[in-house]
């Protein structure tokens, strides 16, 4: 479905489902450089099960227009007129990587919005490799590479993926290569300059799931941990034998995690 914010057209998927503002809603948020596909699993499942599911391309990825915002805190406040403009007072968040930190501002800053969040793949400062954030200023593949081979755990590498056939790094590196010019570079930018993490978390006052990976590179296991004890109300899941795409990794952990949480 498309939705107009600030006048320009938003591309979300409500997960084959229409999508239906009386019921509890989950509105899901992808990382820097991807798009909504990567929830396809989560946010179908959901949106049969009792939710309505929005998984929305952030403006600039995917189907979305517009340009990609040049922080966390402003993606935070497009996320409050998304909201606006899709009828929505309460949702649950779930957000991976940059939408995990574009979830956690939200709910620290907009507490009365939000009555559930999962973070995935986060911690509390992440920080961004120098030659990759080089490598995405200058659109290089380079950067599509790094990403696909740090992001990935064995199971990425060495062909564990659920659906038989399937290659998680060249899925990876061929939705990386569909980003427009730029917009990388501007995800990873305002994840590296993110300093409110601490100050959000501890403001948060909805009950909250982080969703680690055990093998994740990108954001260990570990600072994850340490981001949840700021949280009042935060559990933690820890899936073994996982990296940072722990939703194309483990598809059905990451679905059972959610599920319990949201369900």
């Amino acid at each position: 479905m498309e939705i107009s914010v600030d006048g320009i057209d938003v591309f979300a998927d409500s997960g084959g489902r229409p999508f239906d503002p009386k019921l509890p809603a989950v509105l899901f948020l992808h990382g820097a450089g991807m798009d909504r596909t990567v929830w396809a699993l989560q946010s179908r499942y959901l949106a049969h099960h009792g939710c309505t599911v929005l998984a929305v391309d952030l403006p600039g990825h995917g189907r979305s227009g517009g340009a990609a915002a040049e922080s966390i805190a402003a993606s935070a406040d497009w996320l409050l007129r998304f909201l606006e403009a899709v009828g929505l007072q309460r949702v649950a968040l779930v957000g991976h990587s940059m939408g995990a930190l574009i979830a956690l501002d939200f709910a620290g800053r907009y507490p009365e919005r939000v009555r559930a969040l999962a973070l995935l793949g986060v911690a509390g400062a992440m920080p961004v490799h120098p030659d990759l954030l080089a490598a995405a200023e200058a659109d290089d593949a380079l950067a599509f590479q790094l990403i696909t081979s740090w992001g990935h755990g064995a199971v990425g590498h060495f062909g564990g993926a659920k659906v038989p056939g399937a290659w998680l790094l060249g899925a990876g590196g061929r939705l990386l290569e569909r980003v427009r010019p730029g917009v990388l570079y501007r995800d990873m930018a305002a994840c590296n300059a993110y300093a409110d993490a601490p100050a959000r978390a501890a403001a948060v006052t909805c009950p909250t799931l982080l969703v680690l990976g055990a093998d994740d590179m990108m954001t260990p296991a570990k600072a994850g941990r340490k981001l949840a004890a700021s949280i009042g109300d935060a559990r933690v899941v820890c899936i073994a034998d996982s990296g940072h795409m722990m939703m194309l990794e483990k598809p059905d952990e990451t679905l059972a995690a959610l599920r319990g949480f949201l369900i």
